[in-house]
């Protein structure tokens, strides 16, 4: 009996290795292209700079809006043309900045091919889109195939296939294509990675990104939830649209776009597989019930299929480190989005900030303060002096809006510097998406996530520049 008891457990034991040992590789399925040779490398590419930079906007909602206002306060920038599907949004929009600068747009709308003719424009040289979000793949390579550089809302695209579109058609035309969003342009987040630079955390580890939250902001800043507006879950009523029938981490690249460039993915690293799961919905499909008795809009959402509140996705880089990332805005949750990074010397908390060195607790609040000063990196200092110097002397209008990200962005096309975000983030941010409704559709399997760059991310040297560059000294005035 022993005898046989101890062969049993031996063949269980090598049987166990084995599921182990096809578990780590032969399951983790490839069902998208996963790379592919590459026919230019578009990170580090410097394109011939810009004395001006003449900018079409394509899709002037709430987003829109904003950046046109923040766009036509920067030095060196031309606004040439706005385009939305409805005529007021556009004329709004001129009108906002007619009051505090010289700008004098021509409008695009009425059609929902208008933005092709605002592309085929020869005097525009950066076309931003801010449209839904099926629509940012389309511009964004119809503007680069008509030589325009782009400037995107995040996701660049909403599927692989797109994503590949997006990359293949950057390093076809060598124009540029920038996606906004998280990122370490200023605040803590530059810290950090100056930090991490410097290798004050040590090894990077792990680290955690979110999109969370279940509010929207009036127009006096405080956080309510706008059901005359049909804002519920904090959504526009496009948004709303995309949690139906999509079951994944719908918006990741908040959370995911400072951890890459910490993590140096693309340039070092880079993402090898994820793993993807949700929660039921416990919220969304009752209370489109509830509100379909008060206001008829909500009618056509009765009975539908909406994502689990909850998407929880863990990815694994090829240099072993991993991720989370989750995906919330329909239970109630505080807001959260870059949250914690963590190496083999050190961690950061964002919530609240907070720096841990050692086995011996947080340290103290004036330690970290230190550290933040510190560490702050040239460009951020260089940013925000121009802001201060700056104030309202163009008009009357405050710079105070005006992002890092947004100015960087124009600095390095005037100067002909390479950006600090490229066309191969866009679209490793934007492919966490639909790898997670994959992995989530097939009871969290994992799925090996595409190598954008062709295999340089090998041999790229790092993005996101935290110096004061030669030559990109841009005033804001």
């Amino acid at each position: 009996m022993g005898n046989n008891r101890r062969d049993f457990l031996k063949q269980a034991g090598l049987a166990g290795a084995g599921m182990m040992m096809g578990g780590s590789a032969a399951g983790r399925q490839t069902p998208f292209k996963q790379s592919r040779e590459q026919t230019f490398n578009m990170h580090g590419y410097a394109a011939p700079p810009l004395e001006t930079v003449r900018v079409g906007l394509v899709g002037i909602g709430a987003r829109g809006s904003g950046t046109v206002e923040r766009l036509a306060v920067i030095e060196g920038v031309e606004i040439k043309a706005l385009c939305d599907l409805y005529a007021d949004r556009v004329s709004d929009a001129i009108d906002s900045i007619r009051e505090f600068s010289d700008h004098d747009p021509d409008a695009y709308s009425g059609s929902e091919d208008a933005w092709k003719q605002l592309c085929e424009r020869e005097d525009i040289d950066l076309v931003y889109t801010a449209t839904p979000w099926e629509l940012h793949a389309p511009i964004a390579v119809y503007a680069m195939e008509q030589g325009k550089h782009v400037f995107t809302e995040l996701p660049v695209a909403t599927t692989i296939e797109d994503c590949w579109k997006v990359v293949e058609t950057s390093e076809r035309t060598r124009r540029h294509c920038y996606m906004e969003g998280g990122d370490c342009h200023d605040g803590i987040a530059a810290v950090l990675l100056n930090m991490a630079r410097q290798g004050f955390f040590g090894e990077l580890v792990h680290g955690e990104g979110h999109y969370i939250h279940d509010r929207v902001s009036d127009t006096e800043g405080r956080w309510v939830r706008d059901e005359d507006n049909h804002n519920w879950f904090g959504y526009r009523p496009w948004r709303l649209k995309e949690n139906v029938n999509r079951n994944g981490n719908l918006y990741p690249g908040h959370g995911l776009g400072p951890l890459a460039q910490m993590m140096d993915l693309n340039y070092g690293d880079q993402m090898d597989y994820m793993v993807s799961i949700s929660s039921r919905d416990f919220t969304m499909a009752d209370k489109m019930e509830e509100l379909s008795e008060m206001d008829d809009y909500y009618e056509a959402y009765e009975g539908l299929e909406f994502r689990g509140n909850m998407n929880t996705s863990i990815i694994r880089t090829k240099r072993g480190r991993t991720i989370m990332l989750q995906h919330d805005i329909s239970t109630p949750r505080p807001g959260r989005r870059f949250h914690l990074i963590s190496g083999d010397q050190g961690i950061f908390e964002a919530r609240p900030p907070r720096i841990a060195t050692g086995h011996e607790g947080w340290l103290p609040e004036e330690e970290f303060e230190s550290l933040v000063e510190e560490y702050t990196p040239p460009i951020t200092r260089m940013f925000e002096q121009k802001v201060r110097a700056a104030g309202g002397r163009r008009g009357e209008r405050s710079y105070e809006r005006v992002t890092a990200s947004d100015w960087r962005l124009i600095d390095c096309l005037r100067n002909g510097l390479p950006l600090n975000k490229d066309v191969y983030d866009a679209a490793l941010w934007s492919c966490i998406t639909p790898l997670s409704e994959w992995s989530v559709a097939r009871e969290g399997n994992t799925v090996k996530v595409p190598d954008f760059t062709g295999g340089s991310w090998k041999t790229n040297e790092r993005g996101m520049d935290l110096s004061v560059a030669e030559g990109g000294t841009t005033n804001l005035i």
